[in-house]
Order: C-alpha cells, then sequence, then structure tokens
C-alpha cells in the first residue's frame, strides 16, 4: 500500500534537489572563472615585475649612485655631522649585499654588469629584455584548458588528482607564455579519459559542497586582494591594457631625473 505522505516528500525532495545541483554548478563554473582570473592576474604581476626589474633596475641603481655621490658631495662641502650621516646612509643603499646576485636570477654577470651594459662597453648590440606576458593566443589556451581540466570537476579522488597533476603542468606552460605547449597540453586531455557524468548528490553533499566553494571564493578574493595592492599589481592596472608602454613612460621619468641629479652633482663638484 502507497504511503501518500512519504510519496508527497519525495516529490518535492526532488525539485530541490535538482535545484541544489544546478546551484553548485554555477558556483563551480563562477569559481572556475574566478580563479582563472585570479591566475591571469598572477602571472601579469610577475612578468610585469621581472621586465620592470630587468629593463628599470639599472635606472633604479644609477639612481642610488649618484643620490650617495651628491650626499657624499654635500657633506664634503659643509663638515657638517648630519650631512656626514645622510652620506654614509646614502652609500650604505649603493654598497652590494651579501647574495645579492641570486636575487637577479643570472642576469648579472660575475663583474656585475647587466647583460645591456656588458653589451655596451664591448660595443655589442644590446638585446631588449625577453617578453614574456603571455600572448592572446596562449591566454584563450589557457582558459580552456582550466575549464575543462579544473579539478574542482572530478567526478572522484583518482580523477581529482589527475586534473591537480595536469593543472600544475598548464600553469607552468601558462607563465612561461608557451602557446604551443599550451596546445599540445589541449590534445593530452582531449585524448585522455572522458570523465563520466556525475551521480545525483544527496541535499546534504551539495550544501557542503556549495559551503566550500564559497570558502575557496573568500582565499581567492584575498589572493586577488594582496596582488592588487601590491606595488607592482597598482602600476599594471594603470595600464592594463599596454603594460610596455607604462614601462616606456616609467623609463623616461627616471632618466629626467638622473639627468637633473647629474647636473646637480656637477654644480656640487665642477
Amino acid at each position: 500500500m502507497t504511503n501518500p505522505e512519504a510519496e508527497q516528500s519525495q516529490n518535492t525532495e526532488q525539485p530541490d534537489t535538482r535545484r541544489l545541483e544546478q546551484a553548485v554548478r554555477t558556483a563551480e563554473q563562477a569559481l572556475i572563472e574566478f580563479e582563472i582570473a585570479v591566475e591571469t592576474f598572477r602571472v601579469e604581476v610577475e612578468n610585469f615585475s621581472r621586465l620592470h626589474h630587468q629593463r628599470l633596475g639599472p635606472m633604479y641603481a644609477r639612481l642610488d649612485e649618484l643620490d650617495a655621490r651628491i650626499a657624499e658631495a654635500v657633506a664634503a662641502r659643509t663638515g657638517d655631522a648630519e650631512d656626514l650621516r645622510r652620506a654614509r646612509e646614502a652609500r650604505a643603499l649603493v654598497q652590494p649585499m651579501p647574495g645579492v646576485e641570486e636575487l637577479f636570477g643570472g642576469w648579472m654577470d660575475s663583474e656585475g654588469l647587466s647583460p645591456e651594459a656588458s653589451a655596451m662597453l664591448t660595443e655589442r648590440p644590446v638585446q631588449p629584455p625577453k617578453r614574456v606576458r603571455p600572448s592572446d593566443e596562449a591566454r584563450r589556451a589557457f582558459r580552456e584548458l582550466v575549464r575543462k581540466a579544473h579539478p574542482d570537476l572530478a567526478r572522484d579522488e583518482a580523477d581529482r588528482q589527475r586534473r591537480e597533476e595536469f593543472i600544475v603542468r598548464v600553469n607552468a606552460a601558462y607563465a612561461g607564455g608557451d602557446a604551443a605547449l599550451l596546445t599540445e597540453l589541449a590534445a593530452e586531455w582531449a585524448a585522455g579519459p572522458v570523465p563520466e557524468e556525475p551521480l545525483p548528490s544527496p541535499s546534504e553533499e551539495l550544501y557542503a559542497r556549495l559551503e566550500w566553494l564559497a570558502r575557496r571564493k573568500e582565499l581567492l578574493s584575498a589572493v586577488a586582494g594582496e596582488l592588487e595592492a601590491s606595488a607592482i599589481g597598482a602600476m599594471i592596472k594603470m595600464a592594463p591594457d599596454d603594460p610596455d608602454g607604462l614601462l616606456e613612460e616609467i623609463a623616461e621619468q627616471l632618466l629626467a631625473q638622473v639627468a637633473e641629479r647629474e647636473a646637480y652633482l656637477a654644480t656640487l663638484v665642477g
């Protein structure tokens, strides 16, 4: 004999479960898109920081040296104790620190010269820093791969592990701007095992999944906030479509500052 109350409860639960499943799928896709945006911005910050140091680092070093020389020239003229202290502090900023070579990732030679400076001294053509920002093709390939292979779409623990290992390789290829490797990875994923459709989950699991997705979103928001608040992140936001042009603008400003300091130093020691 059929229990009318049980049947009515089951009919009520099914629409609720379907709505929960739809909410989970929507939240998963939204989180994946957000992760893509955060990872893209992180790579932008990392690559812009590298270019910033490569192209502008020597100019900043020149400014520090000029500041030290100016402070020393002023101290030599006045003999004032405060001027002498300022001169010592300015010179300390220029002096090399232990292990500084490692900080430059190999772009200084054994004599402390950048490849650009070394090329100038030997009259070899100066090579501009390597462009490491991912191309539009790499961006598109990266987005498609993450949407397809994201670990949050795993149907079981083994599938999650496979996806996590694969996404590590995808992130590395994207960070290097390697569009060809991303294309190879896309073909590799397409040839791999096709995930089965997930079986319907109980309401309790769906609720837990939504809570986890919300916590993950909060963590990613914190990461995005730190990136945007960083000095390099703020610079990129000033010119998101043309960060290379921003570097050129900053370089012109630094060159003007160098010229001003050199002129002032000449008046002190001339």
